[in-house]
C-alpha cells in the first residue's frame, strides 16, 4: 500500500512541510486524504498535474475535520466531481460554510483571505457522513473511519492498509524531528477526549498492524510507540500548564500569548527543535492560537 501512497506538499505560505494532502490511486479511482486550504489549490493542481492527473480524476476526498487548513479546498474538488467524506457532525459546515468562515474571519481578520483563500460549498448529494467504524472500499482496500475527538469534536482518523491518517489528533510533527506538538486551536479543545482518542489510535495500531502514521502536519512516521508516548506527554503537559497558569489569569491576552509561546518554544527546544524547524512548527500550529484554545478549554472546564 505504501508504494501507492503519495505525500503532496502543498507549500502553504510558500514553505515546505507545513500542510500535506495524501494521494492514493486505486483500482476504481483516485482518493485524496485532506485537501489543504483554498489558498493552496494552485499547488494542489500542480502536484496532481506532475502525476498526470487533474482535479477531475479525484473520485473521493476524506477530510479528518473541517478546519480550513484541512478542508478548505473540498468544495473546489467537489466542483470537479469528487465525493466528500467527513464526520457526520461536520457535514453541515461543508454544505454551507458561512458560519465557519465568519468564525475564522473573526480570528484571522485581514489575514483571512491570504492565508485560506476561498472555500466553496459542497452540494449535499456529494457529501457522505461517516461514523466511527464505517468503512469505504477503495479498490480492493477498505478505508476505516475512527471517531477521534479532542482537537475537534468532528475529527476522524482514517486507517488504510497499514497507515493511519491522524489529521491533528495525532499531533504536529516536522520531518526529521522527534518533537510532537499538540495543536490547540479553539474552539473545541477537550484534553479528556484527546486521551480517549489516543487510546483508540493505540488500539487501532494493534488491531490493524499499523506501521506508519500520517499527520497532516507533516509526513509519514514509522516509530509509532515513541510517537504515541510523545503525544501523551504533550497532552499531560498542556493540561498541567493550564492548571498551573490559567486560574485567576488577569494579565491580558497579549501576555497570555507571550507566555504560551515561551512555554511551547521551551518544550520544542528541549526536544532539539530550533531555528527553521521552529518556524515550520509555528506556521503549522501557531502558538498564539494555542493560547486562545487553552484559555477556552480551561474556561469551559471550570464553568
Amino acid at each position: 500500500m505504501l508504494d501507492r501512497l503519495d505525500t503532496l506538499d502543498l507549500h502553504f505560505q510558500d514553505r515546505r512541510h507545513i500542510i500535506a494532502a495524501y494521494l492514493y490511486p486505486h483500482a476504481d479511482g483516485v482518493a485524496l486524504i485532506e485537501t489543504g486550504p483554498g489558498s493552496t489549490v494552485p499547488m494542489l493542481q500542480a502536484r496532481l498535474a506532475a502525476r498526470g492527473l487533474t482535479p477531475a480524476d479525484v473520485s473521493e476526498v476524506f477530510l479528518t475535520h473541517i478546519h480550513l487548513d484541512h478542508a478548505g479546498a473540498a468544495g473546489h474538488l467537489a466542483r470537479h466531481g469528487a465525493t466528500i467524506y467527513a464526520h457526520h457532525v461536520g457535514l453541515p459546515h461543508l454544505s454551507d460554510p458561512a458560519r465557519l468562515l465568519a468564525s475564522a474571519r473573526r480570528i484571522y481578520g485581514d489575514d483571512m483571505d491570504a492565508l485560506w483563500g476561498e472555500m466553496h460549498p459542497v452540494p449535499d448529494d456529494q457529501l457522505v457522513a461517516l461514523n466511527d467504524g464505517d468503512t469505504v472500499p477503495l479498490g480492493g482496500e477498505p478505508l476505516t473511519a475512527l471517531d477521534t475527538p479532542g482537537h475537534a469534536s468532528h475529527h476522524m482518523s482514517y486507517v488504510l492498509g497499514d497507515v493511519c491518517f491522524t489529521g491533528d489528533v495525532g499531533g504536529v510533527r516536522m520531518p526529521e524531528e522527534r518533537h510532537v506538538e499538540l495543536p490547540l486551536a479553539p474552539p473545541e479543545i477537550d484534553l479528556d477526549a484527546w486521551r480517549e482518542s489516543l487510546a483508540a489510535l493505540r488500539a487501532a495500531a494493534d488491531r490493524h498492524g499499523l506501521t506508519h502514521l500520517a499527520p497532516t502536519h507533516f509526513g509519514l512516521y514509522d516509530d509509532l510507540p515513541a510517537h504515541f508516548e510523545r503525544l501523551e506527554a504533550a497532552i499531560e503537559t498542556a493540561d498541567d500548564w493550564a492548571a498551573r497558569k490559567l486560574p485567576g489569569w488577569d494579565d491580558g491576552d497579549e501576555a497570555l500569548q507571550d507566555a504560551v509561546t515561551q512555554w511551547m518554544r521551551s518544550r520544542a527546544s528541549d526536544h532539539g527543535v530550533d531555528g527553521d524547524a521552529w518556524d515550520r512548527y509555528e506556521r503549522a500550529n501557531p502558538s498564539w492560537m494555542a493560547a486562545l484554545g487553552l484559555r477556552r478549554y480551561w474556561t469551559t472546564q471550570t464553568a
